[in-house]
């Protein structure tokens, strides 16, 4: 899927609500990283709602807060604890979704809900340790 496939479902701003929650997951771990650092790929999966069916992401792990590295303007925020858990937040505007689920080793997932121009949508992510 294209990013300007994933701004035309969110409107003019572009905003991915859905993806950029998980999304980019993008910088190398340093040296003395928490066990989840790291550069992550994230899929984004929408199972309910009218929002784009997949989006890919990066995102980046950096001492336990997960940091969005795309092009859009978002306010973003997310954490991981030492066990895994993951939470994320991004809103722009009125736009906005929520994430959680778990990391262990190389691998994640977990389920978001959000809300962009075209209504409420809501489903399921998978990441992997690049």
């Amino acid at each position: 899927m294209t990013h300007s496939k994933m701004a035309a479902s969110f409107g003019p701003a572009g905003f991915p609500a859905a993806a950029a929650l998980v999304c980019g997951w993008l910088l190398a771990a340093p040296a003395h990283a928490a066990p989840h650092d790291g550069r992550w790929s994230v899929v984004v999966i929408t199972e309910k709602g009218s929002c784009d069916q997949a989006y890919r992401y990066e995102v980046a792990v950096n001492d336990g807060k997960v940091e969005y590295v795309g092009r859009e303007q978002v306010n973003f925020s997310g954490t991981v604890g030492a066990g895994g858990a993951v939470k994320v937040n991004i809103r722009l505007g009125e736009q906005g979704a929520t994430g959680s689920g778990k990391l262990s080793g190389s691998n994640g997932a977990g389920t978001w809900q959000g809300t962009g121009n075209s209504g409420s949508c809501a489903g399921r992510w998978e990441a992997e340790r690049r």
